[in-house]
């Protein structure tokens, strides 16, 4: 069988800037994807820990430490909400009883 389990996770983490009129998805700074392990164009979940919302989106590879949400995503939260940003891999069972997810905190 296979699961579903958390691969890494950025915690608390603002946004920084907001362009609506973008094709798509979440900037998210370079310095904060090495930290993370995140890919360019990897698919991710975003919790908004300031209201709530929850949606699923790609990476876009960013500039310092900005966290900007485009296109339809810009509606999901304001410059200042909290986010919690989850990356997510498919793992055997095995590989699944002794992974430890990467995780940053802001």
């Amino acid at each position: 069988m296979m699961v579903f389990m958390l691969r890494a996770k950025i915690h608390n983490v603002k946004i920084t800037g907001k362009n609506l009129y973008y094709n798509g998805s979440i900037t998210i700074g370079e310095e904060i994807l090495k930290k993370a392990g995140f890919f360019e164009g990897e698919r991710v979940e975003v919790y908004n820990m300031t209201n709530g919302e929850r949606f699923s989106t790609y990476v876009i590879k960013g500039k310092g430490n900005e966290i900007v949400l485009n296109g339809a995503a810009a509606r999901e939260g304001e410059i200042g909400d909290a986010l919690i940003i989850a990356s997510y891999a498919l793992m055997t069972e095995e590989e699944a009883k002794t992974y430890k997810p990467k995780i940053i905190t802001f």
